[in-house]
């Protein structure tokens, strides 16, 4: 018996966001029924399938996000952006977590789908992410047509320059409902499977991460993606699965990768010192407040994940955490400058001292976009 197909035109846009790619989607363009959404997706991206040949993903998982948009009902927000991280080569779907990268997207696609009208000069778009319950502003360079792309803004890990985007997270602690420390410790020591200890810090601003010493997993903190084995991304992943079953989201480390694959998202770090960029630019210790790598749906990151520079400007004013041991002496937390492989990724932090753990009013930093492609995409399910 032939099985019958579904085949059908899904207006979408690519849009640069930062440092990742994604497709951009009105939320009015898929069906009502979100249980129907993640044969959508994993079909529109092309998984699984380590190249993605078959769809629109880009074969990383920088490349294969989703963000699905609509003119929102949430008080003090424009929109409402759902996040979906696709992965590459598994029949998953993850909605935990968000993505600063796709987030710069949102105010230009918002503005391009006539959802906000452009103003002279800038555009401020408030997006409630409604994976994580938060607003972000999104400061847009617009003129009375439209988005402006063109600029002389330049960040690390994509080529050329743009148009500036400033990203403001606006109460960006406690996306888990536990607060800026969700185990109500600055440093935490979790058991490895092999019995020796780490010191970790679980930090919860724009998405929840876990930060370690790079030394304390046999790393040097200034580490290429290429330079990441297998044994030490078996290791990172171990220890982010430990922490995830602190968090109570699972309740088996070795589950991780697939029952909560974004989040937390591991991050080591280290003193600041000199190393190679991807790009061969020479990073000097002393431009750098710190050096931090992270790890994407299992794999090194090519850069650095924008929710994990504002978790990382969080944690660097969590007295005693394993980022403020790092952070260099008299680090301006206005500006916050981490080294990544990609080069260097300024951010900063709004806060009140407070009794315990402090008050972060906001998080912020600048991305550029850019509007690769509109169009319609040919879904077919079977």
């Amino acid at each position: 018996m032939r099985m019958k197909k579904m085949r059908f035109e899904l207006p979408v846009k690519i849009i640069r966001g930062g440092t990742s790619k994604g497709v951009y989607i009105r939320e009015e363009d898929l069906p009502k029924n979100r249980e129907e959404w993640d044969a959508i997706l994993l079909r529109l991206m092309g998984s699984p399938d380590k190249k993605q040949i078959d769809g629109l993903g880009g074969a990383q998982s920088v490349t294969s996000k989703v963000a699905i948009v609509k003119k929102s009902d949430h008080p003090g927000a424009d929109v409402d952006y759902t996040f979906a991280q696709v992965s590459v080569d598994k029949d998953l779907v993850s909605y935990k977590g968000n993505c600063g990268n796709i987030s710069s997207g949102v105010g230009p696609f918002a503005i391009e789908t006539g959802m906000i009208k452009p103003e002279n000069g800038m555009t401020p778009v408030r997006i409630y992410n409604t994976n994580t319950d938060k607003i972000i502003i999104a400061d847009v360079t617009t003129d009375e047509d439209g988005v402006v792309y063109e600029g002389d803004f330049a960040i690390a890990g994509v080529p050329g320059k743009a148009a500036p985007i400033k990203l403001k997270f606006v109460d960006p602690a406690g996306t888990l409902g536990k607060g800026l420390m969700p185990t109500g410790n600055a440093v935490d020591v979790l058991k490895l499977p092999d019995s020796r200890e780490i010191e970790v810090s679980i930090i919860d601003a724009a998405n929840p991460l876990v930060f370690v010493r790079a030394s304390d997993v046999g790393l040097r903190g200034t580490e290429l993606p290429e330079e990441i084995g297998p044994e030490e991304e078996k290791l990172l992943e171990t220890v982010r699965g430990l922490a995830a079953v602190k968090l109570g989201l699972i309740e088996d480390y070795t589950r991780s990768a697939w029952e909560t694959p974004g989040i937390p998202k591991m991050t080591f770090v280290s003193e600041s010192q000199d190393y190679t960029a991807i790009n061969g630019k020479e990073i000097k210790a002393d431009e750098i407040s710190l050096c931090s790598r992270m790890m994407s749906m299992q794999k090194p990151h090519p850069s650095y994940a924008m929710t994990g520079a504002m978790c990382t400007a969080a944690a660097a004013v969590v007295k005693g955490s394993i980022v403020e041991q790092v952070l260099r002496e008299g680090t301006d937390t206005q500006m916050i400058r981490i080294g990544h492989p990609g080069g260097i990724l300024e951010c900063g932090v709004d806060y009140r001292e407070t009794e315990g753990a402090p008050e972060i009013i906001d998080t912020f930093g600048f991305r550029t976009a850019n509007l690769l492609m509109s169009g319609n995409a040919v879904v077919r399910l079977s």
